[in-house]
């Protein structure tokens, strides 16, 4: 078979591209930029909003922005950077602090309303008139709730939040009231964008993957579904699960971990699970039975960390004997994998030999995801 056996439908490439070049990999410069437009400009998810509970403010990042987020006892989120406007002193010290009404500097004990991050006041400073006290409150950070998960934006002008698919695709999962079963981090050493390029191709996988491809047949043929494959044509028959018969969801045994959830529609349960890409922080991945989502947060040119949750109903949390790290087991297995791929790859990127990669047409993800990468950088520069 050719590229003439490529339906027009296919996602297959037409062609073989060039990828983004080795300093996109490598170059501190590089990756400063990226942190300058890319993760200061673009939605980054940051944890559960169930996570940040009142009387509490918790410090996060956002590409190399330290933000505060807290919640009000009204149940109320807001977001601010972690630097006081008068000398840029850092506001929460520590990972989680307790606050109340007011956020208070540690260095000169200037205090500001948690609320709308108004100046209250200059402790024992006393400006002339010329200072303008309502120009130097707290420094805002856009948020926005999706599907239970915080998203904080950088931008003063934020857009849309970026996905590969509709928001509404994951309508049909009782998210907001999913609990976190299982939390798992683990460092590799490669740059975000190697990791999210292994994440978004199969090639790979018959190599990598053994026990994933067991569980996910199609996947030894090293595509992702079928419209993938040469010859692929478009069809009335309804949407199929590429699990193998007798599983249903990722789980080591292919069997569900509790009670599938309720209100999901015919094709959702024949396919088992759908995945939701959201660059450039995380994607999450609905089955019949639990929802896990992995943060990718990028800490330098060569090192990445993965933040993986599992998430479950408290029915299933509470079975007796329930245990949510044995059914994170397979998932983090494959990550695992994923991440010594993808640090493997970072070694060979070093090679004074290597100039870019030369993408295949399975490859249309990764493709799409340097089109992206570039126009992002491009248009905030």
């Amino acid at each position: 078979m050719g590229s003439q056996d490529r339906h027009p439908l296919s996602p297959r490439l037409d062609h073989c591209p060039e990828g983004l070049p080795r300093a996109a990999y490598l170059d501190a410069g590089w990756y400063d930029r990226e942190m300058a437009t890319i993760f200061a400009r673009q939605w980054v998810m940051v944890g559960r909003a169930s996570d940040f509970v009142a009387g509490k403010m918790r410090r996060v990042t956002v590409g190399e922005a330290s933000v505060i987020v807290l919640r009000d006892g009204e149940g109320k989120l807001a977001a601010w950077h972690n630097s006081c406007p008068h000398r840029g002193s850092e506001l929460c010290r520590d990972e989680e602090e307790a606050v109340g009404k007011l956020i208070r500097c540690p260095y000169h004990a200037f205090a500001f309303a948690a609320d709308d991050g108004r100046l209250v006041s200059t402790a024992h400073a006393v400006p002339t008139d010329d200072f303008d006290r309502k120009a130097h409150g707290l420094r805002p950070v856009a948020l926005r709730v999706w599907n239970g998960f915080l998203f904080l934006n950088l931008s003063a002008d934020p857009g849309e939040i970026w996905s590969d698919v509709g928001l509404q695709t994951l309508d049909n999962w009782p998210m907001d009231s999913l609990v976190m079963g299982h939390h798992w981090e683990h460092e590799v050493a490669c740059n975000w964008k190697a990791f999210w390029e292994n994440y978004s191709e199969c090639l790979h996988c018959p190599g990598v993957h053994p026990e994933l491809c067991e569980l996910v047949p199609i996947y030894r043929k090293g595509i992702m579904g079928p419209t993938e494959a040469l010859g692929w044509v478009p069809d009335d028959v309804p949407l199929q699960s590429n699990l193998r018969e007798g599983a249903v969801t990722w789980t080591m045994d292919g069997q569900p971990c509790g009670p599938i959830f309720k209100g999901l529609n015919e094709d959702e349960l024949r396919v088992g699970y759908s995945f939701a890409t959201l660059w450039p922080s995380v994607y999450v991945v609905a089955h019949l039975d639990y929802v896990r989502a992995v943060r990718i947060v990028p800490l330098g040119p060569e090192r990445t960390r993965l933040v993986a949750e599992w998430y479950f109903t408290p029915e299933t949390l509470a079975q007796p004997g329930f245990d949510a790290g044995a059914v994170a087991a397979f998932a983090k297995l494959v990550i695992e994998q994923d991440g010594a791929a993808s640090e493997m790859n970072q070694r060979g990127m070093r090679s004074p030999a290597f100039k870019a990669a030369r993408l295949m047409p399975e490859e249309y993800e990764i493709h799409r995801f340097h089109q992206w990468v570039l126009a992002e950088m491009k248009a905030q520069t």
